[in-house]
């Protein structure tokens, strides 16, 4: 099974020959080496690079290991350069050379070398490496699987092929096994043994027990509204344990730095400002969230706007928690004030969309409930309801376009229908 990765792979294409050290980051087993040594070679080939002039180690592989050595690496690389045609320099696990920063930054001075790089330890997975290159990097993050590219690879409908990834994700290694059993124990064995245990041990953790109890009141409240604060007092009130709120802000951070899950912060769309506190947090990969708790507590609704933001992540926008202020009269004639939520306020350049997620409307009233944030937004940006099931997508009245689940997922322009 070839998943074709052509996002990331068309991407990756666009950043050729353009001085800086690509650097492909993501979490592990998402696919990057595959990307790199697979996919991007391919395309090298058949655009009429001769593999001579493709020059690719893996030093997580032991007739790699000498290679480790800056001192045999740079000038091995230096001896296979032999004419003035590009050459590119596609490096895997490259946490384990020696000094790696220092080494980098020296081929990208050599004038006909384009440079491609991936890892995957703790630090390597750290959405600040590009630093570790003093502004030679262009990271390219790479997510897992979307939905769409999912299907393509499903053997079966679109609907049983949605019933197995808001159980099991998108993760390709998960994805390419057979049984229920041997995706679920891998995607516990993933969780616990690689991902936790690369936090834990990169950021010395000492209480181990509380970071994982984070994980797992995070897990259950995928889409609600908290802060450290928040989780202070849960941990007070139901775990019996006295935990501070920064330490609870750093657990976050590493999570969030480790790309297991991302951090989305509320925007006040009439104040156009951004306001730091409650957050809401999504995991890159639902199967990971579900294999946390035990498959326990698949709410279709929170899973289906989960997915939602990764697809929204995946065609490049940046994306936040709307807020809209609105006053309105109660039962009482009182003036009363509230805060209407926007699910996401996706920003890409100049283009802004107003997105909810909404698993089912099945009548006028609950329309008017979803639409309500929207129509108190007083600029002409396109407004869109995401609904799980609907025919075919349609604009009402007041210019909202609702859209179904599927139509919405597995086209990449659909936003703009």
């Amino acid at each position: 099974m070839e998943f074709k990765r052509e996002i990331y792979l068309n991407k990756l294409i666009m950043k050729k020959h353009n001085g800086l050290i690509k650097v492909v980051t993501g979490m592990r087993r998402s696919g990057k080496s595959y990307l790199l040594f697979t996919l991007f070679k391919n395309h090298l080939i058949e655009s009429g690079v001769e593999e001579n002039h493709i020059i690719e180690i893996a030093f997580d592989s032991f007739e790699n290991k000498k290679f480790r050595d800056p001192e045999i690496l740079y000038p091995f690389i230096k001896e296979q350069i032999k004419d003035d045609k590009m050459y590119y320099i596609i490096l895997d696990e490259v946490q384990l050379l020696n000094d790696f920063e220092a080494v980098l930054n020296g081929l990208i001075r050599i004038k006909n070398v384009d440079v491609y790089v991936t890892g995957s330890n703790a630090k390597f997975l750290s959405k600040d490496i590009i630093t570790e290159f003093r502004g030679r990097g262009d990271e390219l993050y790479i997510q897992p699987l979307s939905f769409s590219e999912f299907v393509e690879s499903y053997d079966g409908n679109k609907y049983d092929a949605w019933n197995e990834y808001v159980l099991y994700g998108g993760l390709p290694p998960v994805v390419l096994l057979s049984t229920v059993e041997q995706k679920t124990e891998l995607l516990k064995t993933l969780f616990k043994e690689t991902y936790i245990n690369d936090i834990i041990s990169r950021h010395n953790i000492k209480n181990k027990e509380e970071f994982e109890e984070l994980i797992d009141i995070l897990s259950s409240g995928i889409g609600s509204l908290t802060n450290p604060k928040k989780l202070a007092d849960t941990f007070k009130s139901k775990k019996q344990k006295a935990i501070s709120t920064n330490t609870l802000r750093n657990y976050i951070d590493y999570l969030c730095d480790a790309f297991i899950i991302n951090k989305t912060i509320r925007y006040d769309i009439k104040g156009k400002k951004y306001i730091d506190t409650p957050q809401k947090f999504y995991f890159s990969d639902i199967g990971l969230r579900n294999a946390r708790i035990n498959f326990r507590q698949i709410e279709e609704n929170h899973t289906m706007e989960n997915i939602i933001y990764n697809e929204l992540i995946t065609r490049g926008f940046n994306v936040d928690v709307g807020l809209v202020p609105h006053t309105q009269r109660n039962a009482e004639g009182k003036i009363v004030h509230k805060q209407l939520e926007v699910d996401f306020v996706c920003n890409k350049v100049s283009k802004r969309y107003y997105i909810q997620s909404a698993f089912s409307i099945p009548d006028n009233e609950k329309m008017q409930q979803e639409s309500k944030s929207l129509l108190n937004i007083d600029d002409s940006f396109k407004k869109i309801i995401v609904v799980k099931d609907v025919p075919a997508p349609y604009y009402t009245e007041e210019g909202i376009m609702v859209i179904g689940l599927y139509d919405f997922l597995l086209d990449k322009n659909s936003h703009d229908f």
